[in-house]
């Protein structure tokens, strides 16, 4: 049985207590690799080695430190294959979805950042005659990155990068659920000659692991993406130590469908955002709501196509839903499904366990589920499920949906559907989302900024604002003699 090593200093290395945790292939329900259980000690020693490192890395030409994020990117477009092989079994995604999005995604993450450092600018403002201010910014020194399980490499590498680009040295930890790409990145690394303890990643328990960097006193900055709930102990623990924070939380979106929209690009698109990544993406539109006049027609034809989805092995490459995680959130998935029963939906396709046959017996499958009949404010339209389960509902004003649409404590991204120039910007700007896409979904441009309002998290990522968040500016102003 394969067991993952930590990446500390630049070797990799079993945790100080060299004790081990399950790590399962959710496609089959089984055991297949251990990772360490890490804990303060590893936390302490990674932090070492990271601090070791920041004076030499921070004060490397910015070419240079570009030139390794090259590296590292293009190693990973040398190890596609077995990247996505490992992705798909560590969580449950097909790797045809790894293969197309996930891992090539982590490779333009590290190229992104690896060119957009050089290009990295600060401002100066003249006072006529009397002075010149210039802005300087500094990388903060020893940062924590802590990752989901849902994109694991495609999200890991989205805050590395930028850390590392801006001169940051990196204490990482993966989700302990699906660490395998983290560790094969770690070897990526060390093949492409990154000097030691300027990333360090540390895998084991959020309470644990997670904790310690959060608590570490030395780490001036933690960028998190996860829950909602563990955000806001982040928050508690990290916000009295004045840190830098950056949390990418929950989200319940919204799909708001016109009638006037280009309904067989609505269509196949609203497939796609509702159960890509078995709905395990905080992205997918889980509130589906439909203009009355085409919502009966929209009904049939979702649910004709949504039953057509084939849920099946990640490793078959006809299939089109995979595994979802764990054990415990299909549990949790399908207990939402019963929820909605109870709170007067009607279940018009899936809601169930699939068991499928000979060695994925034991896989965590569910089928693409779609619900109607629910009101706005029912606990199934109001907290996130993360999973293949979407909600109807027909609306017959612009009002109602956005009262609607903006009821939820999440505010992370919404789509739009319409061909009324007018009424798209107009919905756009009255949605509380920090994302919104008109007439598509995940059509990203990574200089933009990503990230949630209300309980969706704080600050942002992406872009140049993810080198603002990993710096700490300083101006300076010169008087005129």
């Amino acid at each position: 049985m394969k067991k993952i090593l930590n990446y500390i200093n630049g070797e990799l290395s079993p945790s100080n207590t060299n004790t081990y945790l399950d790590n399962y292939d959710p496609s089959r329900g089984m055991v297949y690799s251990q990772i360490p259980d890490s804990d303060e000690k590893d936390v302490e020693r990674a932090f070492k080695a990271a601090n070791a490192a920041f004076p030499k890395w921070s004060k490397l030409p910015k070419e240079k430190r570009s030139a390794y994020l090259l590296k590292i990117a293009e190693l990973i477009e040398e190890n596609l294959e077995e990247l996505s092989r490992a992705e798909s079994k560590d969580n449950g995604k097909t790797i045809q979805l790894a293969k197309s999005v996930d891992i090539p995604r982590a490779a333009a993450n590290f190229r992104f950042y690896g060119t957009g450092i050089l290009h990295y600018a600060a401002h100066a403002h003249e006072m006529e005659e009397l002075a010149i201010n210039y802005t300087l910014r500094h990388p903060l020194g020893v940062v924590g990155c802590i990752s989901p399980w849902n994109l694991p490499l495609y999200l890991f590498s989205w805050k590395i990068a930028p850390a590392l680009a801006a001169g940051c040295t990196v204490v990482a930890k993966p989700s302990e659920v699906t660490p395998m790409s983290a560790f094969l990145l770690s070897e990526i690394c060390i093949k492409a000659g990154l000097p030691p303890g300027v990333l360090n990643i540390v895998h084991g328990l959020g309470s644990k692991a997670g904790n310690a960097i959060v608590a570490h006193p030395g780490i001036k900055a933690i960028s998190f993406t996860g829950g909602t709930k563990t955000g806001a102990h982040i928050a508690s623990v990290a916000a009295p130590q004045f840190k830098k924070l950056s949390l990418e939380l929950g989200g319940k979106n919204p799909n708001i469908i016109f009638a006037d929209c280009n309904y067989e690009k609505m269509l196949s698109t609203t497939l796609h955002s509702s159960f890509s990544n078995q709905g395990q993406i905080c992205l997918c539109g889980s509130r589906i709501f439909v203009e009355r006049p085409i919502y009966e027609k929209f009904k049939n034809d979702f649910v004709e196509r949504t039953s057509k989805l084939k849920v099946g092995s990640p490793e078959s490459s006809d299939s089109k839903i995979g595994a979802v995680v764990s054990e415990s959130h299909m549990e949790k998935i399908l207990s939402y499904v019963e929820l909605a029963k109870k709170e007067g939906g009607s279940v018009l396709c899936g809601g169930k366990r699939m068991i499928l046959e000979g060695e994925f017996e034991n896989g965590y499958y569910i089928e693409p589920t779609i619900i109607e009949g629910l009101s706005y404010d029912c606990r199934t339209n109001q907290e996130e499920i993360f999973g293949p389960v979407v909600t109807l509902t027909p609306f017959d004003t612009e009002e109602d949906v956005l009262h609607w649409a903006n009821s939820v404590i999440y505010g992370l991204a919404a789509s739009v559907w319409t061909e009324n120039t007018s009424r798209a910007h107009r919905i756009a700007n009255e949605l509380h989302t920090g994302i919104v896409w008109v007439n598509c979904w995940m059509l990203r441009d990574l200089r933009t900024p990503f990230g949630g309002v209300k309980s969706s998290g704080v600050g942002r990522e992406g872009g140049f604002e993810a080198f603002d968040f990993f710096t700490e500016p300083k101006n300076v102003c010169i008087k005129y003699n």
